[in-house]
């Protein structure tokens, strides 16, 4: 059998296109191609997950949940402020049919966005756990033994001494521990490494992250929220009855609310009274005295301010606004009286210019016998302008200085027995008439203490003072503290993988042809060091007082006759290519 191998033989010269596919044929170069070819379902899933998890996708992936969080500051999400997402509904209606299919006003709860968490999650537990393993090995072994040359190291000294290796090696290892290396004598050297807090910043970054998006995952689905608003002298207890608006999560439900309650004693408000941020809010503080469980005769006292909420059990109580809620006095056409009290009108402005309704259910009859409702529809101005033709029902200052009642009035039926919900803040005016005088729309400003007397004999209302009210939103939150302390430890393990600095360091002390030792040290940074060259210089100088060096005879001193021994030991001696020898320690040289 002949061992002579066959080539495939060139295509025709003629034919371009058959000599491309020799080409190909013959190439040992791999094909050009946007995926991996010619694997099965596991190679794909290999290849998904080595993507999935590398630091590209991760930082792609961190990018899109930021991109994907801004809908949700811009847009009202569903919550605890409604009356903010339907004004803001009413006011965008042609767009709000395609947010509403994408999920825009509940973001965080959007298929889109948990698909981008849920990616992240797992992107960071595959970086994470072979990381982690990774570390643990390298804390294990020992620091790599020294290069052969050393000279090649990026910073480097050397020096010759009489000291014994051995006792170099000893008093090296004894300088490197001392300054918190891990430190190694063998193979006739020192190794020495540093700066594996480095690495463990990494790592607690990355699990600072991991716990971050955990903490946030909790609160979504174990987190809930609940809002009322609370007269002065009026009282709250955290059950379903008394609560305006709750909005819970799938492990978080109306049984699961805290007991507690409070009242709200007084409300105190102070703004600022003169120059360029006149009206500008300087306290808001509520007073409360509070208790826990179902006994409600202990009762203790506390405040709550803005960002400083009252902690009681699982749940904060946060002060998130308040306003005014004038009190008037309704008497029907036989001087009785059908209603009195204080009615919350809601703020429309920084000077506190308040919008509101007082509805009278059980007016009675009218003068003709027919059974009938009232509503009084209009403005509580804290500090009411002199002239209204200028400013029109506009307050001029938050603070109740010279407080005003605008109102008009409507009779008919208020519609509270339709079965329908309505809002309290609104007046459905459908089956109502509104009151007139000769024509006109009967409309009245009312100071503290007056009286109008209602058109068509509907009898009278008076304005008797007013209280202030606050808004307070109840928030339980179980994964708030877990993401506060991720992120503040993703910081503290960012600032430590970026200002540790791990670095390698021999020693290595060798005896000459001539009887001397060679001292050498040698540095290595693994990271972008400054202190490399500073550190090295500190360990050598250190080190000499255990390994002094010996100065040699200089040229100019020595016998013309001697020339040539000089010149026979000079060719004996290591040269500077492999150790540059000197008779006193040679600075640490830093390559690049």
């Amino acid at each position: 059998m002949s061992d002579t191998k066959t080539s495939p033989q060139p295509a025709d010269a003629a034919d371009p296109d058959a000599a491309d596919i020799d080409v190909e044929r013959l190439s040992t170069a791999p094909e050009d191609s946007d995926a991996p070819v010619g694997m099965g379902i596991l190679g794909w899933g290999r290849w998904f997950w080595r993507q999935l998890t590398s630091m590209r996708v991760a930082l792609l992936l961190l990018f899109l949940l930021s991109l994907a969080a801004i809908p949700g500051s811009l847009v009202p999400q569903e919550g605890p402020d409604t009356m903010k997402l339907v004004a803001w509904k009413e006011a965008h209606k042609g767009i709000t049919p395609l947010f509403e299919k994408l999920q825009v006003f509940h973001v965080y709860s959007s298929v889109w966005f948990s698909a981008i968490y849920i990616l992240l999650f797992v992107s960071l537990a595959g970086c994470i756990v072979p990381r982690t393993w990774q570390f643990i090995g390298v804390l294990r072994a020992q620091p790599p033994a020294a290069p052969r040359n050393l000279t090649r190291m990026p910073v480097y000294a050397a020096w010759h001494s009489d000291a014994d290796p051995d006792a170099v090696h000893a008093a090296a290892h004894a300088l490197l521990k001392k300054r918190g290396f891990r430190a190694v004598v063998g193979n006739g050297s020192v190794a020495a490494e540093k700066g594996y807090l480095r690495e463990v910043g990494n790592l607690l970054f990355h699990f600072s992250l991991f716990a971050l998006l955990i903490g946030v995952a909790w609160a979504g689905v174990a987190s809930g929220s609940a809002s009322k608003l609370v007269l002065e002298g009026q009282g709250y207890s955290n059950t379903t009855t008394q609560i305006d608006d709750f909005y819970g999560s799938r492990f978080y439900g109306v049984n699961d609310l805290d007991k507690f309650g409070f009242k709200l004693d007084g409300f105190t408000a102070r703004y600022q009274e003169s120059g360029p941020q006149t009206g500008t809010a300087r306290q808001f503080t509520a007073n409360v005295r509070y208790w826990t469980g179902d006994d409600a005769t202990k009762l203790k006292k506390s405040t709550i301010e803005v960002n400083h909420p009252l902690e009681i059990g699982g749940s904060k109580v946060y002060l998130i606004g308040h306003g005014y809620a004038p009190v008037v006095t309704v008497r029907n056409a036989k001087k009785e009286i059908v209603y009195r009290g204080p009615t919350p009108f809601l703020p429309i402005d920084a000077n506190m210019t308040s919008r509101g309704v007082v509805k009278v259910n059980d007016y009675g009859t009218d003068a003709d016998g027919n059974k009938t409702q009232l509503a009084f529809q209009g403005f509580f101005l804290p500090t009411a302008p002199e002239n209204f033709n200028v400013t029109g029902p506009r307050s001029m200052f938050p603070a109740a200085a010279d407080p005003m009642l605008v109102i008009n009035a409507y009779a008919g039926d208020l519609r509270t027995d339709s079965g329908l919900p309505q809002n309290v803040y609104q007046l459905d005016d459908k089956a109502m008439t509104q009151l007139k005088v000769d024509g006109n729309i009967a409309k009245v400003r009312l100071k503290v203490g007056q009286e109008w007397e209602l058109p068509d004999n509907y009898g009278t209302i008076s304005f008797d003072g007013y209280q202030q009210w606050a808004t307070f939103t109840i928030s339980h939150h179980p994964g708030n503290s877990v993401a506060l302390v991720g992120a503040v430890a993703a910081i503290l393990g960012l600032v430590g993988s970026l200002f540790v600095q791990r670095r390698r360091i021999w020693v290595r002390a060798v005896t000459g042809a001539d009887g001397r030792t060679l001292v050498e040290v040698a540095g290595l940074g693994r990271s972008e060091s400054a202190r490399t060259a500073e550190e090295l210089a500190e360990l050598a100088v250190e080190l000499q007082g255990d390994a002094p060096a010996v100065e040699e005879p200089s040229d100019d001193d020595a016998d013309d006759d001697a020339d040539d021994d000089a010149d026979d030991a000079d060719d004996d001696a290591p040269t500077a290519a492999d150790s540059p020898a000197a008779a006193a320690p040679t600075a640490p040289e830093t390559k690049e």
